[in-house]
């Protein structure tokens, strides 16, 4: 079966080119709020954004933390217009895997946890999601660090002001509606059928897979979210042979080549066009 596959450079706030209810799988990642890598991101694409951050840096103690807190709403608030459109190009029955960090982060002397996946739960069921139970990705090599020292946060041995670490991401999966429909022997649901080995592996709720290898610019790395099994895992467990696979924030392009490997179709939008090359360099395909 051949695949189909387009890639949009262009905010993926406004997907004109996806008709409703023609995709059966969203896997994706998100540049993840209050992580300082994304925040120029967050700043190119909404001015209230940029405007609250640059008085924020005039700021200081519970003024400079209050403006914070504004600034992490109206970054998921951008998020949330691209969730939006997912639900609507999804088909009924489809399934969105959202990939997200929480942020730990200290502004104007408070340190707090900014918790990112409770967030999106929320937009996500607002918008009319049913969200499914969501799997934790443990990255066994993460090593997070405060100020540059240690891999823990706060006062070493001595309680009570030590912090627990940030080492699992979320995977956060939702359904639009109710679960899909298939004629018995649906042949397409058992070509693309896995073993029970694969079942027992992937349906439990911790993933112990090591984080993709770093050797990128920082351009690069801010997109490379996760390794190339995470989205292989995901496609195979909720979608068929032949479904159309969305990727809303395409970055290096892992979802893109996973999609294409497993004979589904793909569709990924990207706003930075400088990553163009590097997706061209792991599909193999001229965008």
């Amino acid at each position: 079966m051949p695949t189909r596959w387009k890639v949009f450079f262009k905010d993926s706030r406004r997907m004109e080119e996806v008709e409703d209810g023609s995709v059966q799988l969203v896997v994706t990642s998100p540049p993840y709020p209050m992580i300082e890598i994304w925040d120029s991101q967050f700043r190119s694409l909404d001015r209230e954004i940029d405007r609250l951050w640059a008085e924020m840096e005039k700021r200081e103690g519970g003024e400079k933390l209050k403006l914070a807190l504004q600034i992490y709403g109206l970054m998921h608030g951008v998020l949330a217009e691209v969730w939006r459109e997912v639900y609507r190009v999804l088909s009924p029955g489809g399934i969105a895997c959202i990939n997200i960090g929480d942020a730990a982060r200290s502004f104007g002397g408070h340190f707090r946890l900014y918790p990112n996946h409770a967030r999106i739960i929320e937009e996500c069921e607002r918008l009319g999601f049913t969200t499914l139970p969501y799997i934790l990705w443990k990255k066994p090599t993460t090593k997070p660090k405060y100020k540059g020292k240690g891999a823990f946060l706060g006062s070493g041995f001595l309680p009570p002001n030590a912090y627990v670490t940030l080492d699992c991401e979320y995977i956060l999966i939702f359904r639009k509606g109710e679960p899909r429909r298939f004629k018995p022997g649906d042949r397409r649901r058992y070509a693309s059928r896995y073993s029970k080995a694969e079942r027992d592996s992937w349906f439990t709720q911790i993933w112990e897979i090591p984080g993709a290898r770093q050797e990128l610019t920082e351009v690069e790395r801010r997109a490379a979210a996760f390794p190339e099994e995470v989205p292989q895992r995901l496609i195979r467990m909720f979608s068929l042979i032949g479904d159309t696979v969305l990727d809303p924030f395409l970055g290096t392009g892992t979802t893109m080549k996973a999609a294409l490997q497993l004979r589904r179709n793909f569709i990924g939008y990207e706003v930075d066009e400088g990553l163009k090359a590097v997706i061209e360099r792991k599909t193999g395909l001229r965008l």
